[in-house]
C-alpha cells in the first residue's frame, strides 16, 4: 500500500509540475507592448569597439496556433506604426522531447538525441524564423517559485536579423536565455556571446546584454491589425509548417542556403502565396522549393 501511494504522489506531482509549465507557457500570450534593447558589454581584444546600442519598439500579438498533449506552437506578429503586420518569429515548446537540432556555422545544423533520462519533466522551446526555417533550439524544465515562472537554456543560433546583412566578423552567437512569465507580461532576458566559429575552435569577439519586454494591453484593440492579418494568411503558413515538418521528421544534419537564384526562401513563399492556390497546390510548390533550399546529411544522429 505504501509504494501505491508513493506511485500516486509522484504521478500527481508530475501532472502539478507539467500543467504549471503549461500555464507560464500560454501565459506569454497576449496582445503586449514590446521593447527591444541590445547592447555589447565587454570584448577580449583591446582593438574592438563596442557598436551602438539597438533599440526598437512596437505592438505584437502572441497566440496559440497549435496544441495537442505534449506540444504547444505559438506564433508572434509585430506591428509597427500600427499599420504594418511582419510575421515574426514561432515558437514549438514540445514536452520529453529527445530530438535536438543545433545550430552549428554558416547555415549548418546538426541533430542529436537525448537520452530518455535526461529529458523527463523538461520542454524543448524551438524557434523559428519568419519563415519558418529554424533559428534554435534548447532545452531545460521550467521552474516555479514565489509567484515567477522562469525557463533557461544556452543554445548556438545564426546572427540576429538586426545585424546578419551588416557583420561578418562573427558567423555564432550563443544565446544565454531566459523568459520570465508573470501576470503583467512576459520578460525574455539574453547574455549572448559573438562567437567566430573555426573548425575546433571558437573566438569570443564581444559579449552582449539583451532585453525584450513584452507588457500586456489592457486595450486589445491595438492588435486588431495583426489578428486581421492572421485569419487572412493563417491557411499558407499552416502548409508551410506542414513542409517544414517534413524535413524536420527525417531527424538527419541539415544545410540551409540563404540565397537560390538570388532570392531568400521568403521571397519564394511571398510568391507562391500571391497565387491564391489551393492547399494541396500550396505544399506541393512549398515542398519544390524547400527542396532547392535545404540540403541533408545523413550523418548518423548523435546522442547527449
Amino acid at each position: 500500500m505504501k509504494k501505491i501511494v508513493i506511485f500516486l504522489l509522484a504521478g500527481f506531482g508530475a501532472f502539478a509540475q507539467k500543467s504549471a509549465d503549461i500555464a507560464a507557457i500560454k501565459g506569454q500570450c497576449g496582445c503586449h507592448e514590446v521593447k527591444f534593447d541590445y547592447a555589447e558589454t565587454f570584448t577580449p581584444n583591446k582593438e574592438y569597439k563596442l557598436k551602438d546600442q539597438y533599440h526598437a519598439k512596437g505592438t505584437e500579438y502572441v497566440f496559440v496556433v497549435e496544441e495537442s498533449k505534449d506540444k504547444i506552437v505559438i506564433q508572434h506578429l509585430l506591428a509597427i506604426a500600427d499599420t504594418m503586420v511582419v510575421k515574426h518569429w514561432r515558437e514549438d515548446w514540445t514536452y520529453e522531447d529527445p530530438n535536438l537540432l543545433s545550430f552549428y556555422k554558416e547555415g549548418v545544423w546538426k541533430y542529436s538525441q537525448f537520452d530518455k533520462n535526461h529529458i523527463k519533466k523538461g520542454w524543448t522551446q524551438k524557434v523559428y524564423e519568419v519563415d519558418d526555417a529554424p533559428r534554435y533550439e534548447g532545452f531545460a524544465q521550467w521552474s516555479h517559485a514565489n509567484g515567477k515562472h522562469l525557463w533557461e537554456s544556452k543554445v548556438d543560433a545564426p546572427l540576429p536579423r538586426r545585424e546578419y546583412t551588416k557583420r561578418k566578423d562573427y558567423n555564432v552567437l550563443k544565446r544565454g536565455n531566459r523568459i520570465y512569465v508573470n501576470e503583467t507580461g512576459y520578460l525574455h532576458e539574453q547574455d549572448n556571446d559573438k562567437i567566430l566559429r573555426k573548425e575546433g575552435n571558437d573566438l569570443l569577439i564581444v559579449q552582449e546584454k539583451g532585453i525584450n519586454d513584452y507588457r500586456k494591453l489592457s486595450d486589445e484593440k491595438a492588435c486588431e491589425v495583426t489578428k486581421k492579418w492572421w485569419a487572412e494568411h493563417s491557411a499558407f503558413w499552416a502548409d508551410v509548417r506542414a513542409e517544414w515538418a517534413q524535413v524536420f521528421d527525417k531527424h538527419k544534419n541539415i544545410s540551409i542556403k540563404q540565397f537560390v537564384r538570388s532570392k531568400m526562401l521568403s521571397e519564394y513563399f511571398s510568391a507562391i502565396e500571391k497565387e491564391k492556390n489551393d492547399s494541396a497546390t500550396n505544399r506541393k510548390k512549398i515542398k519544390d522549393v524547400l527542396n532547392q533550399f535545404v540540403i541533408y546529411n545523413d550523418e548518423v544522429i548523435g546522442k547527449n
